[in-house]
């Protein structure tokens, strides 16, 4: 959630982390911070370790790590643990109108991993 009260939907890599001061800084805002785990299910209709840009109760402004581009195929939650979809993450961007972005933590590319 922004200091603005607003909320988004970031996905990184599973080896990163999502860096909160680049995340700000690509919605406009001053500060952003991860929403509690009680919050979540209330707000997006998932389970903490299910979360899925996919499918949530409401739409949020949504922006995926750039270095997803580099990548046939992305993995990321099918709304359930366990569960994964794998995709092209151009077509990821197109369903969610996302936008890629540089939000993660600094990683150097053979470091960075889609999960699959």
């Amino acid at each position: 959630m922004s200091d603005k009260g607003l909320y988004y939907v970031f996905v990184v890599p599973v080896t990163g982390s999502l860096d909160l001061k680049k995340a700000a800084k690509c919605v406009g805002a001053k500060s952003i911070a991860m929403i509690k785990q009680k919050e979540l299910l209330p707000l997006t209709g998932y389970v903490h370790g299910g979360c899925s840009p996919f499918g949530m109760k409401k739409t949020f402004p949504t922006f995926v790590h750039e270095s997803a581009k580099e990548y046939d195929t992305i993995a990321f939650s099918a709304g359930r643990r366990g569960l994964q979809v794998i995709a092209p993450p151009d077509c990821i961007i197109d369903i969610l109108r996302a936008e890629y972005r540089d939000i993660a933590t600094e990683e150097t590319p053979e470091d960075t991993k889609w999960n699959h």
